[in-house]
């Protein structure tokens, strides 16, 4: 370009620059101020239980785990104070971040209840879109990681689902200050307020219910979930390394740990291996056999009616929950008054009619 044309451009060239780095700098101000206002609806269930921690509300026993760990149990039916911190897509990971942080209050949780799924020691999930965009991982724990994953050699976590070339450590220092075009699918959806006033309500709900919230809430389901689907059980390294510092450290603290698993659709666990389910049983008792604390109460895949599942996951439904949750207190309070000794299998299945006005409470 002839140099007098350029000159001539240059204050519209100046003005056009800064009037896109002035947009740029309000967007990324609006997105790290008011995430309430753009973020997905699961956003204030995540922050709800940030602040139940922050907090150290966490009662007696701390539940951690997935979110059919975070939908089935109802602490509001359990017979001594619970809090639920099991979060959607939950991994070993996510379980481990939280016990720490948990064991760092004043009085820490006397009991933890682990519940997570096969699949979720096997597959990476919505790591980076869910544990680090809501803020529930941070620059610093993902450090952690780095250190395990070369420990481990298994990279798995380091890639988001939708590869975008930003090396794991970058990519975190990003989310933490909410760089715009890492949200920007969020902030075209959620058009300035339009979210605001629904996500403050759930987050709200969240704190009431002690952790506790719901997906699905149909009259049933008979979709196979994940499990159906598995070809074998082989947990990730990096996610096995993060469920034996989580045992080691509740041991460390002399903390009982307790493995109950949510129940299936009895459509998924038809379609199950049994390979899978064996190698999973397995896996979880050899961790009972090096833990003293840790114990697997009843079995690691059991089956419901399809009708108490409120959707595709196999998360239950309002009435599925109640159940569960009545059967969940009961089988606490004997393991809390005999120890390991107690023999409650709290995911039993439920005879046709074992429903109960209690469920109304949740609908």
């Amino acid at each position: 370009m002839h140099p007098v044309r350029w000159l001539r451009r240059a204050p519209y060239l100046a003005v056009l620059a800064a009037a896109c780095a002035a947009s740029f700098g309000l967007a990324w101000a609006w997105a790290a101020v008011m995430p309430m206002a753009y973020l997905d609806p699961e956003y204030p269930v995540w922050r709800a239980k940030l602040a139940l921690l922050q907090r150290c509300d966490l009662g007696e026993v701390l539940i951690v785990g997935d979110s059919r760990a975070a939908v089935d149990v109802v602490p509001a039916m359990l017979p001594m104070p619970v809090t639920n911190l099991a979060v959607g897509g939950g991994m070993p990971v996510e379980a481990y971040l939280a016990v720490a942080r948990a064991l760092s209050c004043p009085a820490p949780p006397r009991r933890v209840v682990i519940s997570l799924d096969a699949a979720h020691f096997m597959l990476p999930d919505l790591f980076w879109e869910r544990s680090v965009k809501y803020g529930f991982v941070t620059p610093a724990d993902l450090a952690l990681l780095d250190q395990i994953a070369a420990q481990t050699g298994d990279a798995s976590l380091a890639q988001a689902k939708r590869p975008d070339g930003l090396p794991a450590g970058l990519r975190g220092w990003l989310y933490a200050r909410h760089f715009p075009p890492l949200y920007a699918a969020s902030l075209l959806k959620g058009v300035l307020l339009s979210r605001l006033w629904q996500n403050r309500a759930t987050f709200a709900a969240t704190l009431a219910s002690h952790g506790q919230y719901f997906f699905g809430r149909d009259a049933g389901s008979s979709t196979v979930a994940a499990e159906g689907h598995l070809a074998g059980f082989l947990p990730l390294p990096v996610l096995d390394r993060y469920f034996d510092r989580l045992l080691a450290l509740l041991a460390s603290r002399g903390i009982p740990a307790w493995f109950i698993a949510m129940p299936l659709n009895q459509t998924t666990v038809r379609a199950v291996r049994p390979e899978v389910r064996a190698a999973f049983a397995a896996y979880l008792q050899n961790y009972a056999a090096r833990y003293a604390n840790f114990q697997v109460v009843g079995p690691v895949m059991p089956a419901w009616p399809d009708r108490y599942f409120g959707d595709e996951f196999s998360h239950l439904n309002p009435p599925g929950a109640a159940l569960l949750s009545r059967r969940f207190g009961a089988c606490l309070q004997a393991l809390l008054s005999q120890g390991p000794a107690a023999a409650c299998v709290p995911a039993q299945a439920p005879p046709p009619a074992d429903l109960h006005p209690a469920s109304a409470v949740l609908q």
